[in-house]
């Protein structure tokens, strides 16, 4: 049976592409969601690859992981430097979890500098676009297999 992972992103993430700044690269959000689902089938995983803005709604999807996925990648966006509950949600699940940000988050402003998320953590890929999803995806699929 293939493993689960829930690839979930934050607020503002679906603009991606849209930014005129370049911050998150030219790529749009759907297109960076076609190029995952293929490469997760490659891996031989099943990808639930979510967005919301909304901080409640990604907690739900964290607590349903604990149930129906066997790893959790996550860029919580702008949640990532201010949320305790989805802190306490990513220590609650027992996979591996890693966190993805398309942006190198230590070279933009200094409150970005520390991540919640990090705290709960497996690894962490930052700065390299969408290549790092495909790289979140690849590492959590080795990660996957190397469990007992």
């Amino acid at each position: 049976m293939p493993h689960t992972v829930f690839f979930l992103n934050g607020p503002n993430a679906n603009l991606y592409g849209l930014d005129k700044n370049g911050t998150y690269g030219s790529e749009s959000f759907a297109s960076i969601e076609q190029r995952c689902q293929r490469h997760a089938a490659e891996l031989g995983l099943t990808l639930e690859f979510r967005q919301s803005n909304h901080e409640g709604v990604l907690v739900d999807w964290i607590q349903e992981a604990r149930l129906n996925a066997d790893a959790i990648i996550i860029n919580a966006a702008g949640l990532t430097y201010s949320s305790v509950p989805i802190l306490d949600a990513l220590l609650a699940f027992e996979g591996p979890i890693i966190e993805a940000h398309m942006s190198n988050i230590w070279k933009r402003e200094s409150f970005r500098h520390h991540s919640y998320v990090s705290k709960a953590a497996t690894g962490v890929i930052a700065g390299l676009g969408p290549l790092g999803y495909r790289l979140a995806l690849t590492a959590t699929a080795e990660l996957l297999e190397a469990r007992p």
